[in-house]
């Protein structure tokens, strides 16, 4: 399973469309459609009913699926901003000695 899985997911469940989905992750169309595809081959399992007029809805599986993706992605999105912050408040200052620029003091 992967997180551009999983994401390309929570869209298609928030819009109910592949085509909106696509649009907002500045994805085509068949690449959100392969993404979900493959999603479907690691789980084992249909996650959207396709409908007529290019909307879907999620089929029982999908509706599981999806707070769990939601908690997937909101722990990934948690860890990598937590990472990302340097927070040196919670590790202390570091100070460098060294000579002034310019000469004497």
């Amino acid at each position: 399973m992967e997180l551009q899985h999983l994401r390309a997911f929570r869209e298609v469940a928030r819009e109910l469309s592949f085509t909106r989905a696509a649009h907002n992750l500045h994805y085509s169309q068949p690449a959100v459609t392969a993404q979900i595809k493959g999603l479907e081959e690691d789980m084992g399992a249909s996650l959207f009913q396709r409908r007529g007029n290019r909307s879907v809805e999620l089929t029982p599986a999908g509706a599981r699926l999806r707070p769990l993706a939601e908690r997937i992605l909101e722990l990934v999105e948690t860890a990598q901003y937590e990472i990302a912050d340097p927070a040196p408040a919670r590790f202390g200052d570091v100070r460098f000695a060294g000579s002034r620029r310019g000469g004497r003091s």
